[in-house]
């Protein structure tokens, strides 16, 4: 990506290096290895992480011991996530200003280990997340070497998980995350599934629509990240994310789209540049 010397986002909020309060134990019978993958199959890329929170709350231990702040590289990477936050400031304040909106930009909140949200506590392990409750999107920088050990590579790998994560926000800010959860309360559990994913799937579509517009008006993207971003999209999906697990795939179990379905929304905002065209729950 072509991000150097790029504007910068100021609603960057560094929590690195401050103690996180509590950690969540782990629930009895499931070694951490399978702690990591459970968290990450039901958590990344999702929009509230306050259900999980509470099912995976156990025994607390204190929190760990503050790590340092960031070295050479992590400034690098968190000047990197500053310019794509900024992008997307811009992408949609335009879309929202043609729409007659003042549109309102979500706060990235870095943190290690553990830090408190308005959903809970936020876990590294948990990988990135939303919270609706405070307009926030939150990331601990050791899920970089998560997300290449699930075979995710480059710089726009890592922009489609910001962006994916704003277009959570933008989901709240539409009103579509508020009826998602009024409905899923009235759903059964397969149905409930559902319709997240269509949440999921169309937050990817978001991303995709964020990719078209800084690409065509700012010439962004490089060759290869195109590619670069189909590969972060196929690493998460639910069935990939089961199979590493060792488990079967079981689509009713879905929260968050098959890989083929993540890729192709991703695919289909980055071709049209168009919300119209992320009507994923249709």
């Amino acid at each position: 990506m072509r991000w150097r010397g790029k504007r910068r986002s100021s609603n960057i909020e560094d929590r690195r290096g401050q103690s996180g309060g509590r950690r969540m134990g782990r629930r009895a019978g499931m070694g951490g290895g399978m702690t990591i993958i459970a968290l990450i199959a039901a958590m990344i890329f999702g929009f509230d992480p306050s259900a999980l929170l509470g099912v995976l709350g156990g025994s607390s231990a204190p929190a760990p011991q503050s790590r340092a702040p960031s070295n050479g590289q992590d400034a690098e990477v968190v000047e990197f996530l500053g310019v794509v936050l900024a992008d997307t400031e811009q992408v949609w304040g335009e879309m929202f200003q043609r729409a007659g909106l003042q549109y309102k930009p979500p706060k990235l909140v870095l943190y290690n280990d553990a830090t408190p949200t308005a959903c809970g506590t936020g876990q590294a392990a948990a990988g990135p997340f939303y919270c609706p409750g405070d307009h926030k999107l939150y990331l601990d920088l050791s899920f970089l070497a998560e997300l290449q050990r699930m075979g995710a590579q480059g710089d726009f790998a890592l922009a489609y998980v910001i962006a994916h994560e704003v277009g959570h926000h933008i989901q709240t800010l539409e009103g579509t995350a508020a009826k998602v959860q009024r409905a899923r309360q009235q759903m059964s559990q397969t149905d409930g599934n559902r319709v997240q994913v269509a949440m999921e799937l169309q937050a990817d579509c978001y991303a995709g629509v964020w990719a078209h517009h800084a690409h065509n008006d700012r010439s962004l993207l490089e060759p290869g990240d195109i590619e670069e971003g189909m590969g972060a999209a196929a690493a998460v999906g639910d069935d990939t994310l089961q199979r590493k697990a060792g488990r079967r795939v079981v689509p009713e179990a879905f929260t968050h789209g098959s890989s083929q379905q993540r890729t192709e929304w991703l695919i289909r905002g980055l071709r049209t540049g168009n919300v119209q065209d992320c009507d994923t729950f249709s």
